[in-house]
């Protein structure tokens, strides 16, 4: 069927769909997110919002999931690069908070 078209360059492609699709589903979460501070009155309203997206908060990360597991199985070395470093900057974002307090939270 696809003969026409090497198989990297079809994993490609879903990789491409995938990440559109969690881009386009996940705009109303970030949306949300973004403009309740500013289009809220009070905390009724905030709720409504809220519970608005709760139905579909956690789904859309399945399309993020599905990236990593799609691009493990196609190719594996970029996804060793790519969740390397991705794991450097979790790790610094855990330990970086405690730096300027010091050691035992003595200023330096």
């Amino acid at each position: 069927m696809f003969e026409w078209l090497p198989l990297n360059e079809i994993w490609f492609l879903l990789l491409g769909v995938l990440l559109v699709g969690y881009a386009v589903l996940d705009g109303f979460d970030l949306g949300v997110g973004i403009l309740h501070p500013f289009v809220t009155r009070g905390d009724r309203d905030k709720r409504i919002l809220i519970n608005a997206i709760g139905p579909v908060w956690d789904g859309n990360e399945v399309w993020l999931v599905t990236f990593g597991g799609a691009m493990f199985a196609a190719f594996p070395n970029t996804y060793a690069t790519v969740f390397f470093r991705l794991l450097l900057g979790v790790h610094d974002a855990i330990v970086r908070p405690d730096f300027p307090r010091g050691i035992h939270g003595v200023p330096q």
